[in-house]
């Protein structure tokens, strides 16, 4: 156990820490993608990561998920040092994620898509052993019904809509029990009638399997309402990191970020566009 510390605020005592994240840095040529980022998630904490294209989000999440290794700093997950582990090494330590767009057999079942995640998560699937099993299907389908898609089980992932593949890939990723998940932009493309009912289903998903929760949304409405904390990025630097309406508020977010200051310092009127 150890005390966290965020947004400049006084430590949070006796919090165990999920992810520490310390001084990482990554430039690919001239153009600097981290710099110094120092990033502490508490265990259980929905943590949504902010910040315009190119500013840093994708850059912190591919060096936590081994897909980029930092150039310096270090990354340590529940106490163990993963920087410069490979992804599948990272995975089988508990760091899971879903992708902007669902990464889906589409020729097999929704169960079936299920079934196949979780021998490659157990480190299982080979030709020689079948995805299948009782366990696994039992575990698979009580995902399924979490996330409201048995009855979705038996249909091609190519016949199902955009939101329930969202919601699928990250079913999917909840088949090996990690410790960390990312997610990327979970309501991109889905309609404003759709995303609050979508995060809602995701966050009562999520409620039963004690996993800390990193999200990468452009949509502050979502920030707002399903986030506890909020880290926003610019030019490959942490501008801010505090509760969801202290980011929003902060006046470089609202200049960098949200785009509702202008940069002579008149705000934005309503109706602008936050990303």
């Amino acid at each position: 156990m150890t005390a966290a510390r965020h947004g400049g605020g006084a430590p949070i005592a006796d919090t165990a820490i999920m992810l520490s994240a310390r001084g990482l840095k990554k430039s690919f040529g001239a153009v600097v993608a981290a710099d110094a980022v120092d990033i502490e998630v508490p265990v259980g904490q929905r943590v949504s990561l902010i910040g315009s294209n190119g500013a840093g989000k994708t850059t912190f999440v591919n060096m936590v998920t081994g897909y980029l290794k930092p150039d310096a700093g270090s990354i340590v997950l529940d106490g163990r040092q993963i920087d410069g582990l490979g992804p599948r090494r990272i995975a089988r330590l508990g760091v899971a994620r879903s992708f902007q767009i669902p990464q889906l057999a589409l020729e097999m079942s929704a169960l079936d898509n299920m079934l196949v995640a979780a021998a490659c998560n157990d480190g299982e699937l080979s030709f020689w052993r079948p995805a299948r099993s009782p366990a696994r299907r039992e575990r698979a389908m009580a995902l399924l019904e979490r996330f409201q898609l048995a009855e979705h089980a038996q249909r091609r992932a190519a016949e199902l809509p955009g939101g329930v593949r969202k919601l699928l890939d990250i079913a999917m990723a909840l088949t090996g029990r990690p410790k960390l998940l990312l997610l990327d932009e979970p309501t991109s493309g889905v309609s404003v009638d759709e995303k609050f009912p979508m995060m809602d289903t995701i966050v009562a998903a999520l409620a039963s399997e004690n996993v800390t929760v990193l999200f990468v949304e452009h949509d502050m409405e979502i920030v707002t309402r399903y986030a506890d904390r909020v880290i926003a990025f610019y030019s490959g630097r942490v501008i801010a990191d505090d509760p969801p309406q202290a980011v929003l508020d902060d006046e470089q977010v609202r200049r960098y970020v949200t785009g509702s200051l202008r940069p002579g310092g008149a705000a934005r009127q309503p109706g602008g566009a936050a990303c």
